[in-house]
């Protein structure tokens, strides 16, 4: 057995979701998000969505095995093998990039299904087991980069995170950024606990780069931003997804008006077109969460967790027609049901996993927004 610490917490029954706390549930779902932390602020909202979940699939009744990982990829790591000792049948996580990777080493190693809600790329042959929520940072950052076309940017400014999120957009613009004819630099970083970002964005300020483009997670992402503000940068400021929190909109304040991000639909629920394929449960999603959770309490990191639910109401009754639960061949049963059923509806459209295609959304899973005294609004293709 693996040592256990006060910092992580495991739930036979998630709160506010009326699993019974005694009985053996049938499907075991192991869920690590950062509970504590800097990340603290996407892995909350993560968990509390699994109150959004049904307590039973197909007549089998769900178990729920919730660790705090901190944000740490080492903690992740335990927590993955936690999962094992439990029997999981598939496990969920994490939000923060670099545990996600760290987690599906052992989703590969041990065979069990991970779904993970961060944009986790891995080596080629290396995520057979690993299926995300997110969008590949490709699509994001065409996004970004149509917008900063049409808005005449031809310099821009990077401060991201030193991990493996800062790169996976760094190097997702560096591929883009010279076709669009956008010259990308300087190029800053630094740490999630970083108290001070001032020198970095002295010398992104100093080269007056048309726009900057912030790389970071929740409420750290405010920290850059209102550094920017305060230095009296005047150009157009873009974040990634990972900035969407209540958290960066608390802590940036004013500073954080006019910001432009990429995101998922389902922050916008109400102001997509009738036509979207995902308007349907965002507001299924929006409306279910924030009768919990409080007005404007949605977050895109809770979305997934909710379009993770859908994914298994659709997987696990196909895998059941093959195998028990608690079972090698069940965990395998669920990865054919994700790769074959076809498409799932979610809170950003039609996901589709395929054998060779563990992504699952494309670029019609994305909009716009930017802040608008205060709330998100959606910005015009």
């Amino acid at each position: 057995m693996l040592p256990f610490r006060p910092r992580f917490l495991l739930m036979a029954a998630v709160l506010a979701v009326s699993f019974a706390p005694t009985a053996q549930a049938d499907v075991t779902v192991g869920v690590s998000v950062a509970l504590s932390g800097p990340a603290a602020s996407l892995g909350v909202p993560a968990k509390n969505a699994l109150a959004l979940w049904p307590q039973e699939i197909a007549g089998e009744k769900l178990r729920i095995v919730l660790l705090d990982d901190a944000a740490d990829p080492t903690s992740a790591v335990r927590n993955a093998r936690r999962f094992v000792e439990e029997k999981a049948d598939v496990m969920i996580g994490t939000a923060n990039t670099p545990s996600s990777i760290s987690m599906a080493q052992v989703a590969q190693e041990v065979q069990i299904p991970q779904l993970t809600p961060a944009p986790a790329e891995l080596p080629e042959g290396k995520d057979a087991w690993t299926f995300r929520m997110a969008m590949h940072a490709a699509f994001y950052t065409e996004g970004l980069i149509d917008h900063m076309k049409r808005s005449g940017v031809k310099t821009l400014g990077f401060l991201g995170l030193s991990d493996a999120y800062g790169e996976l957009y760094l190097q997702a613009f560096q591929k883009q950024a010279a076709a669009a004819g956008i010259t990308v630099g300087p190029v800053e970083r630094f740490n999630r606990g970083d108290a001070s970002v001032s020198a970095q964005v002295l010398r992104v300020s100093m080269a007056k780069p048309d726009a900057v483009l912030v790389v970071a997670v929740g409420g750290g992402a405010a920290l850059p931003q209102k550094s920017l503000k305060e230095r009296g940068y005047a150009g157009k400021i873009y974040h990634t997804p990972a900035s969407i929190s209540t958290d960066f909109v608390k802590i940036a304040g004013a500073d954080a008006e006019k910001v432009i991000v990429v995101s998922g639909p389902e922050q916008v629920a109400e102001q997509l077109p009738a036509s979207h394929q995902g308007k349907a449960l965002a507001m299924q999603f929006v409306e279910q969460y924030e009768r919990r959770y409080g007005a404007g309490s949605r977050t895109q990191f809770a979305a997934h967790i909710f379009d993770f639910g859908q994914v298994l109401q659709k997987a696990v009754p196909i895998a059941l027609k093959k195998a028990r639960p608690g079972t090698p061949e069940f965990r395998l049963a669920l990865k054919e049901a994700l790769e074959t059923s076809g498409p799932v509806p979610t809170s950003k459209g039609l996901l589709h996993y395929t054998a060779t295609d563990h992504w699952g959304h494309g670029p019609d899973a994305r909009v716009m927004l930017t802040l608008q005294g205060g709330d998100w609004k959606l910005l015009p293709r």
